[in-house]
Parts: structure tokens; C-alpha cells; sequence
């Protein structure tokens, strides 16, 4: 690996720092502390820094050289209402959240690439560092915009990264497409007329209608869909009555659905609202469809990529860098990022948990999961690769 020395040799610094974030958890929207530690290590470094958008976000600046182009790094810092299963020394001080998914490592390899930038000054325009909160379904990137991040911090592109457990320590996965699926879901409500169970022409039935139309939204997908667009469709839930010999007014479902494209999530959502409208008509009861768009999908910009994939191979090797990497169908709120400026989403391998220390827990060191933890070896990775993109893109002319 190509490495920065200098931030090779400032790992343990960083690693207390991580450690640090790892245990005091905080929720999205909560994340004071994390937030302070942030502020006050760029006040500590000399950089300016403006806190307060969408609560708790924090944003950086560093300029140098004289050119008026700047791009964003972007790093979250929020964590789960999960209890910890690991008993380590950093293991989380608060019951019911934990840093599972890896944010206190986010955080501190962007801390790690400020510090470098901060002191050496090697590029020409301005680098805004984001901090952002309550990426865990808090929508805190669509909230830092609608707070004015891209109107306060003019960039011309934005960038995110995020460890992937699983995938070889130090790998890294991009394309230039889809990167992260939507997330959405759903919920159906059948209303009909209740009776008792032994009368049962008395009653519009709504959980035969319910159990129809839990059949009948699969074909969808199948028949629907083109079969070489990626979707998901998943019904999660099904809840009707309260005894045995009654049937209910109403029954329903919920589930969630996942596409990498607008496109297809518009049809899946229009056909939903079709299905449960008639199969409701079919068996007279009244349907009540309820479709929340979460997140949008990720979705990288070709020319962003092809950077970030030059400076990927120039740091870890070609042979480290899959740069048309299949997609999974988890979701990231970096989406509303790229939907207002072009950049690029990567994945960097976290391993498969060998570097937990004794205390983790029985489980596999996966994303929310009670047993994962951040490995500490991507800390000079992920901050060198943030360096050096930043040095491509604003490099400095004669």
C-alpha cells in the first residue's frame, strides 16, 4: 500500500479517538458529544468550522492556494439503539446504543485526513469537511442540505466512504451507477365489516383480502418488473384480530421495498396502489395504502468515480479495487448528497472480524450487529485515500 507516512504514524492518536467515539454512543439528531469532540479538535487544529446544521452537524474548511474550487468529504457520526454485546475496554457506556455500524470510524479517519490537510496544505482550492448527523434513519444529510449546506459551502462535488465487513481489510468497492438501493416501506390497510367468525356472511372479510393481496403484490416483481431491473419487495408484516371467532373490521400488512433506480420504485409503488385498491374492490372491502420514500438510491456520477478509482489504485493496487462492485440492497442517506451535486459513494473493506480483541462478543462482525466493531487498521487507509483525493482533484497548477 501506498501509504501517507505521516498519517501512518499518527494512527495510535486516531485510534483513541475512534475508541473514544465508540464508547459514548449517541443517537441521531443526539450526538452532541460526538459533535463537540469534532469542533473542538478542528478548533484545536486552527481550523474554522460552523456547528449547528441540522443540530448537530459540524462542517470544516481548509483553503489553500488561490483557486475558488472545493469539493466536501463527508463522514457520519450517528449510532444504533442497539445493545452492545462486546465487553472490551471501549465497549459502549450507554444501555441501548452502539456504534454498529461504523460512524466512530468515519469520523475519525476524516478527523485524520483534516489534521494532514490542515498541515500540509498540499493542494489548491478549499476542502469542506462534513460531519453529519443521523445518517440511521434520521434523513440527517437531506436535513444539513434543506439547512443550506450547498448554498454556505459552495462545492463542486462531494464524497462519502463507508467499511464494509466482509469484504478484505483495505479492498475497496465502487461503481459507476448504483451504489446503495432505496429505502422504502409500506403498510396496507384492509377495512371491512366484522362479525362473528361462525356468521361469517355478515362480515366483509378484509383478511381474506389482506392474505390476497400479500400473494398478489409479488407479481410485481415477476410480472411487472423487467426481469434485468434489481427490486425487492419484501412483506414484513401481517396483523389481523384479536381472537378466534371474530372477524375483524380491518386487517394489514407492511413491508419494505428496495430499488437502484427511480424508475422502477415509481412502478413498484403505482402497482401497489392498483392491487390493493382492486383486490380490495374484490372483495368489498375499502384499501388504505400508506408508501414512505426513505432514502432514495445512491447513485455514483461516472466522471467522480473514475477519480476516486485512480486514486483508490494508486493507493492499494489495482488488484485491491473492484471497480464494478454489485451493489447490495442496503440503503445510505448519502444519496440526497448526490442528488444535489455529483460525486462518488465507496465501500472499504473492514475485514471478517479477526482484529476484535478478546471481549467481543459471540456474534459475526457484520453491520448492525451487537458484536461488531470498527477495525482500526482502515484508520491510515480510509484518511490517505481522503488526502489523496482531495490532492487529485484540486491539484495545484504551475
Amino acid at each position: 500500500m501506498n501509504l501517507i507516512t505521516e498519517i501512518e504514524h499518527s494512527r495510535a492518536q486516531f485510534q483513541r479517538i475512534r475508541r473514544d467515539l465508540h464508547a459514548h454512543p449517541e443517537l441521531a439528531f443526539e450526538e452532541r458529544r460526538s459533535a463537540q469532540v469534532v469542533a473542538d479538535l478542528l478548533q484545536q487544529w486552527g481550523i474554522p468550522h460552523h456547528t449547528g446544521l441540522a443540530g448537530t452537524g459540524v462542517v470544516g474548511i481548509i483553503k489553500a492556494g488561490n483557486s475558488s474550487r472545493a469539493i466536501g468529504l463527508r463522514a457520519d457520526m450517528d449510532a444504533l439503539p442497539i445493545q452492545e454485546a462486546n465487553s472490551f475496554d471501549h465497549a459502549s457506556r450507554h444501555p441501548g446504543k452502539m456504534h454498529a455500524c461504523g460512524h466512530d470510524g468515519h469520523t475519525a479517519m476524516l478527523l485524520a485526513a483534516a489534521h494532514h490537510l490542515q498541515n500540509t496544505r498540499d493542494f489548491d482550492g478549499t476542502v469542506y469537511l462534513i460531519f453529519q448527523p443521523a445518517e440511521e434513519k434520521g434523513g440527517g444529510a437531506r436535513r444539513m442540505i434543506e439547512d443550506g449546506l450547498f448554498e454556505r459551502f459552495p462545492m463542486e462535488s462531494v464524497y462519502g466512504i463507508h467499511n464494509w465487513p466482509g469484504m478484505p481489510t483495505g479492498f475497496f468497492g465502487v461503481n459507476s451507477g448504483a451504489i446503495m438501493a432505496s429505502s422504502s416501506e409500506f403498510r396496507i390497510i384492509m377495512r371491512g365489516k366484522g362479525s362473528h367468525a361462525a356468521l361469517p356472511h355478515n362480515a366483509i372479510d378484509p383478511v381474506s383480502a389482506i392474505v390476497q393481496l400479500a400473494q398478489s403484490l409479488q407479481t410485481i416483481l415477476t410480472r411487472n418488473k423487467r426481469p434485468t431491473d434489481s427490486a425487492v419487495m419484501s412483506v414484513t408484516q401481517i396483523h389481523a384480530g384479536e381472537t378466534s371467532n371474530v372477524i375483524p373490521d380491518s386487517a394489514w400488512l407492511g413491508g419494505t421495498v428496495r430499488t437502484f433506480s427511480l424508475e422502477v420504485l415509481d412502478l413498484i409503488e403505482g402497482r401497489m396502489r392498483e392491487l390493493a385498491q382492486h383486490t380490495g374492490a374484490g372483495f368489498g372491502c375499502e384499501a388504505e395504502v400508506e408508501f414512505s420514500r426513505n432514502y432514495p438510491p445512491t447513485i455514483n456520477h461516472a466522471k467522480e468515480t473514475s477519480v476516486c478509482v485512480e486514486v483508490m489504485r494508486e493507493l492499494v493496487g489495482t488488484h485491491n479495487v473492484e471497480a464494478d462492485l454489485e451493489p447490495p440492497m442496503s440503503a445510505e442517506d448519502f444519496s440526497f448528497m448526490l442528488q444535489a451535486r455529483p460525486g462518488c459513494y465507496v465501500l472499504l473493506g473492514n475485514g471478517d472480524g479477526g482484529h476484535r480483541e478478546h471481549g467481543h462478543g459471540a456474534g459475526p462482525c457484520m453491520l448492525h450487529n451487537t458484536s461488531y466493531d470498527f477495525n482500526d487498521d482502515l484508520l491510515p487507509i480510509g484518511a490517505s485515500y481522503w488526502v489523496k483525493l482531495a490532492q487529485k482533484i484540486l491539484a495545484k497548477t504551475v
